[in-house]
């Protein structure tokens, strides 16, 4: 494949590729906790209209997804593992990528603020603009806080979901937010920590570049101590309850023990045995977010306090 075709595409695009392009595996966690915000959400929402609602965030976080394979498709191209994208792999040309994002983010906005409300819309607006623009254009290649404060956008969602019901904002939501801002930080450093050479090629000012991974490791340790308290304060608010508290006790003693492993590894080692735990941590971390959004679906079903 030559530069040129990176960026140009010339080769015919299959459906799959334009799936490809919104990044489903990322709005699929999108969809999910926006939902999940929606469903706990205090109020009633027309069945039709929730679905919609969903529909609507779920391809505005496809609209980020698709604006940050344009603006990002050079570095793409450069990292083993995003090189197979479909602007990188010349699937599809950068200027595409550029109009289907930026059409999907309209129509998404627009649609949700006649299924939902115009601040459920705006803030959905909010969030394309901060993950396409604040995180992608501008935090993303000059520090390594990037996925620090980037990651306010992958936790907006279910803010999102809770404000297409009530039209506002709650306590409850905020700690929704917060759950999924501070598991961002060390999610994405433990996979920097097998994948440093990616960035480093790349030019991304990833913490493992900057500041090498001992000091990624202690961060990876800091933010799992931060991350506990709100993690089950929620579960001390309207939503939550004693199925969901069962659960995020449990989550968060595994979250800070495999966060302690991490910190006391030594890197010799690590490279010897090729980052096993780091890779485990980091597909723990997957579940993480899943399953405590899980719990506060079924508190939510079974009641709460």
């Amino acid at each position: 494949m030559t530069e040129a075709n990176a960026y140009e595409g010339p080769v015919e695009a299959q459906f799959g590729d334009y799936i490809a392009l919104l990044k489903p595996r990322v709005m699929s966690l999108v969809v999910f906790t926006a939902f999940v915000g929606l469903w706990v959400a205090p109020g009633q929402m027309d069945p039709f209209l929730a679905f919609c609602s969903i529909l609507f965030i779920a391809i505005g976080g496809g609209a980020s997804g698709a604006l940050n394979m344009w603006y990002d498709s050079d570095i793409d191209a450069v990292m083993r593992r995003t090189q197979d994208r479909p602007v990188p792999a010349g699937l599809i040309g950068r200027e595409e990528a550029l109009a289907l994002g930026i059409g999907l983010s309209i129509l998404s906005v627009m649609m949700l603020g006649l299924a939902a409300n115009w601040f459920a819309a705006g803030f959905l607006a909010f969030t394309i603009f901060f993950y396409a623009v604040v995180y992608t254009i501008w935090l993303k290649r000059s520090t390594p806080q990037n996925i620090v404060i980037g990651g306010a956008a992958g936790a907006f969602p279910p803010m999102i979901g809770w404000a297409c019901v009530t039209g506002g904002i709650g306590i409850e939501s905020l700690l929704m937010f917060a759950l999924v801002f501070f598991w961002t930080p060390p999610h994405f450093w433990a996979l920097a920590l097998f994948m440093r050479d990616d960035y480093s090629k790349a030019g991304v000012p990833m913490l493992t570049v900057t500041n090498g991974r001992r000091s990624t490791r202690r961060h990876i340790f800091a933010y799992t101590l931060v991350l506990a308290p709100f993690a089950i304060w929620l579960g001390l608010t309207s939503v939550g309850g004693p199925l969901y508290l069962a659960v995020s006790a449990v989550l968060n003693a595994l979250f800070i023990l495999g966060g302690w492993r991490i910190l006391r590894r030594d890197e010799v080692a690590a490279e010897a045995d090729g980052y096993t735990v780091e890779k485990r941590y980091f597909r723990f971390s997957l579940y993480y977010t899943f399953l405590h959004f899980l719990a506060l679906l079924a508190q939510g079903w079974v009641g709460g306090w």
